[in-house]
This record gives structure tokens, C-alpha cells and sequence, in this order.
């Protein structure tokens, strides 16, 4: 069973402050804490760019908090050297640039990241222009793909994109399917030591 907690501020705040606030981070260890306090079993935090405040509101919570991008930046950690982080929204660049770069520690590796924003891009969404977002990002990755020998796309919202890329010839990560996974596997072990 899942439940969802959605509050469409946290992003807008961070979109326009262009970092999590202190705001944010109460806010989400509420949440956090209204979930364990309902018997959630695993709290699985789905936006990128709030992700260092899911890190902070899991400190204080004694369930697992796993992050939607955990495990997409794990596998580039695991198979990337030149690692290419393609993002359409500002909010999101620095704390997924931040994660990878941690993955990418733990790992023992030293792959590199180069951060890479398709300005312009999510405008385009939001106006209803999808091919022309996806013209934008496809854009985006096959000039990475020169270049680097993973690629991966730091928003969910970026999974419509994967039909366009039959001719890139090196990874291109998305984090839905194995962040769900994660999650997955992190609940199954954790209601294992129960």
C-alpha cells in the first residue's frame, strides 16, 4: 500500500528561491514524521530538487527515506568515469549534482560530473510544447554523448524522452523505475530485521 503526501509549494519555493529554505525542510519533517507517526514503513521522497531537505527530515525519523534518484546515481557511480547530469529545472542541478557527487565517493570512484542544465526546456512543458522540450533535451544528450560514457537525467519528468534515444550510444539513466526498485529492496530488507 502506498499513500501520497504532495505539497506543491516546496517546489515553487525552491524553484524561486533556487535552494531548499528552512521553510522547506519543517515543512518536510513534518511530513516525514506524519507518515512514520501513520505506520508508514518507508517514506520514498520523489523530487530531486528537495532532496537535501528528505536527507535532513530523515534524520529525524526511524524508518528508511529513500530518494528517487539514489539508485540511478548508484548505477552511474558504478559504470560511469565522464558522467554527464542533464537537468531541465535550475532548482535541481546543484542537490543532484550533490548526490551523485556523494555516490560517486562512496563508490571509491573518481568519475567526474558535468552538470548540464537545457535552459529553457521545462518552459516549454509548461506551455504545452513537448516535442520541442524533447528537440531541447535530445539535443542535450547526444552532444554528452560524445563526450562522456553515462548520462543521466535528473528529474522523473525526463522518462519521456527514453523513445528518442535509440541512437545514443552510451547510458542514459532515469531515476523512476530504479528508485523504485530501491524502494523496493529497502523495505523488504528493513521488514526482514523486524
Amino acid at each position: 500500500e502506498y499513500y501520497s503526501i504532495v505539497d506543491d509549494s516546496l517546489i515553487e519555493e525552491v524553484k524561486t528561491v533556487g535552494h531548499i529554505t528552512p521553510g522547506i525542510i519543517s515543512r518536510m519533517s513534518a511530513y516525514f514524521k506524519i507518515a512514520e507517526d501513520c505506520g508508514a514503513d518507508l517514506i520514498f521522497n520523489q523530487c530531486s530538487s528537495v532532496g537535501d531537505a528528505a536527507d535532513i527530515a530523515g534524520k529525524g525519523v526511524d524508518i528508511p527515506v529513500v530518494r528517487i534518484d539514489e539508485a540511478m546515481d548508484e548505477t552511474a557511480a558504478r559504470i560511469g568515469h565522464r558522467i554527464a547530469l542533464i537537468a531541465t529545472v535550475a532548482s535541481t542541478v546543484d542537490p543532484s549534482t550533490r548526490l551523485l557527487k556523494r555516490k560517486i565517493a562512496e563508490a571509491g570512484s573518481d568519475a567526474s560530473v558535468d552538470s548540464i542544465l537545457v535552459d529553457g526546456a521545462m518552459d516549454m512543458v509548461m506551455a504545452g510544447k513537448v516535442e520541442e522540450h524533447n528537440r531541447l533535451v535530445k539535443q542535450a544528450i547526444d552532444q554528452a554523448a560524445l563526450d562522456h560514457d553515462c548520462i543521466v537525467l535528473a528529474q522523473g519528468s525526463m522518462t519521456a524522452i527514453l523513445p528518442y534515444l535509440g541512437d545514443v550510444k552510451v547510458p542514459v539513466l532515469t531515476s523512476p523505475e530504479l528508485g523504485v526498485k530501491k524502494a523496493v529492496s529497502v523495505l523488504r530488507a528493513s521488514l526482514a530485521m523486524e
